[in-house]
């Protein structure tokens, strides 16, 4: 699993994608892992720009919210080398200790039929991490391919960027944006496919607070609700 599909890279498919974001949906945020991860980027920031841990802080906020991702405000201004950076957070979190297998999420994924859908995965993490949560979860053998954020090429593209989007859609073999289904914990991300006619869901796992402008037409608490949102897609609508 990758770029690659079982199918050729890029091969024209008749079937609607159903691309799944990774971090933070597919496991809960209360698992923390984003804020280890955050622990870690302040960490860089602050040792590899010889910054005070506030203005660390600061500035990875300031990058997140104007990229989306801190990795590329650090190669967009500073130069660094983002496969060090990936080295140093992304593939240093202690995974194995924090995110198990989910035989519920294994069941919801196994109930969509293939033969209506393609199960995708979209992340902006890159292709290690990405890889490693699904093995971890149980499910990747679920997924036809993943796209991801690649730190290797500059520059680096991400959600929720519109070429991203696009570059998922070659990626899976989907040429239409009405044959493009999206789950996403972030926003902007959903906002985003949105504009782009992706039939799109924001998970706002519970005990959130639910945004005052939604971002999508659906909203859900919980990844089992998709059987309600896309109800065409399951071989059963019995939650077990």
């Amino acid at each position: 699993m990758g770029s690659q599909t079982t199918e050729p890279n890029g091969a024209i498919t008749s079937r609607p994608v159903l691309f799944f974001d990774i971090d933070n949906c597919l496991y809960p945020r209360s698992a923390k892992v984003h804020d280890l991860m955050a622990d870690l980027i302040d960490r860089y920031f602050a040792t590899h720009l010889g910054l005070p841990e506030e203005e660390a802080i600061k500035l990875h906020k300031e990058y997140y919210k104007n990229y989306g991702l801190a990795i590329e405000g650090l190669v967009r201004h500073h130069q660094i080398d983002p496969l060090d950076y990936n080295a140093k957070v992304d593939d240093a979190l202690p995974l194995e200790g924090i995110i198990k297998q989910n035989p519920q999420l294994r069941k919801l994924l196994e109930d969509i039929d293939k033969s209506k859908v393609k199960l995708w995965l979209l992340t902006n993490a890159y292709v290690n991490h990405g890889r490693r949560v699904v093995k971890l979860l149980g499910v990747e053998d679920l997924f036809e391919g993943l796209t991801y954020c690649d730190y290797s090429q500059i520059p680096i593209i991400c959600k929720p960027h519109k070429d991203m989007y696009a570059k998922a859609m070659k990626e899976a073999g989907v040429e239409r944006t009405e044959d493009c289904y999206f789950v996403d914990d972030s926003y902007a991300n959903v906002a985003s496919a949105e504009k782009i006619g992706w039939k799109s869901v924001h998970l706002v796992e519970e005990g959130l607070p639910v945004p005052e402008i939604p971002a999508s037409k659906h909203q859900i608490r919980h990844l089992e609700e998709l059987r309600k949102v896309f109800p065409q897609f399951f071989r059963s609508s019995n939650q077990e």
